[in-house]
């Protein structure tokens, strides 16, 4: 069953769902991306580890009540050895996907879909990605960002107030940096009601970009993510939809029987 909405489904951005989808989708553009680019060319998934700012947190004195001393000192419990102090988070794995050439593995492109984790409001989250786009323009690799996430702060290679100058009103967008001759930036925006686009993929100097239509591989995602089950449409989408988009939204779930046909019983 594919999703209800014609692009990408806002539903989908949810903190619980989001981090299943973009794995899936870096899987399906790398499948894509070797399938249609030319002889010379390989495109491999990658995994960036952290640990998140927000989820590497002390202990709750509230929580542990009396389990330390009351100097300060640290509990022990008995038979057991202390591994770490605190509460820490496990490493968060991102994926994202390299295009290299199959000779001698250079760098030429890498697409990044950017994470919740990336457009958190924690410094180190941003600075950490960011410091991988430096990376990147150092490395003369070229840059296609692909942010489906409309809460959260701006982190693509392209300034907000550029695409606002340049794109006008958008959900969602497409970021490219382009490295050589020299440096250039491109960008699309979407609007929640368009389907997602065709982007091109670029590769080394004279040699034609590579075209990945991203609706497939969306809805592709959506089917074998079962996430017709998972997603509760009778609920509020996180973040909320403004009200002509929620009214939109709205009409498409009733017309798919998400909804109950008459607004008053809704949420």
């Amino acid at each position: 069953m594919p999703s209800p909405f014609p692009g990408m489904d806002p539903w989908l951005e949810a903190t619980d769902l989001f981090p299943s989808l973009h794995e899936k989708l870096a899987v399906y553009i790398s499948e894509e991306l070797n399938a249609r680019m030319p002889a010379g060319y390989v495109a491999t998934i990658k995994n960036r580890v952290w640990v998140e700012e927000d989820r590497n947190r002390e202990p709750d004195v509230g929580v542990l009540g009396s389990g330390g001393d009351r100097n300060g000192g640290v509990a022990t419990l008995p038979g057991l050895v202390l591994i770490e102090d605190g509460l820490r988070s496990d490493p968060v794995e991102e994926t994202y996907v390299e295009v290299i050439s199959s000779q001698g593995k250079r760098l030429i492109t890498a697409v990044e879909i950017i994470s919740l984790t990336n457009k958190r409001a924690g410094k180190r989250n941003r600075r950490t990605y960011q410091r991988k786009q430096r990376e990147y323009h150092r490395a003369g690799a070229n840059l296609v960002e692909i942010d489906l996430l409309r809460d959260g702060s701006h982190v693509t290679c392209v300034s907000l107030s550029q695409l606002e100058r340049q794109l006008g009103p958008f959900d969602y967008h497409i970021a490219v940096r382009l490295e050589h001759p020299v440096s250039r930036q491109f960008a699309a925006g979407i609007r929640l009601e368009e389907r997602l686009p065709s982007i091109a993929i670029p590769l080394d100097r004279g040699a034609a970009p590579v075209m990945v239509d991203l609706q497939p591989l969306l809805d592709r995602a959506y089917d074998t993510g079962r996430y017709a089950t998972l997603v509760d449409y009778t609920a509020w989408c996180e973040p909320p939809l403004p009200a002509a988009q929620r009214k939109w939204a709205e009409a498409i779930l009733r017309e798919k029987r998400l909804l109950p046909a008459n607004p008053a019983s809704n949420p």
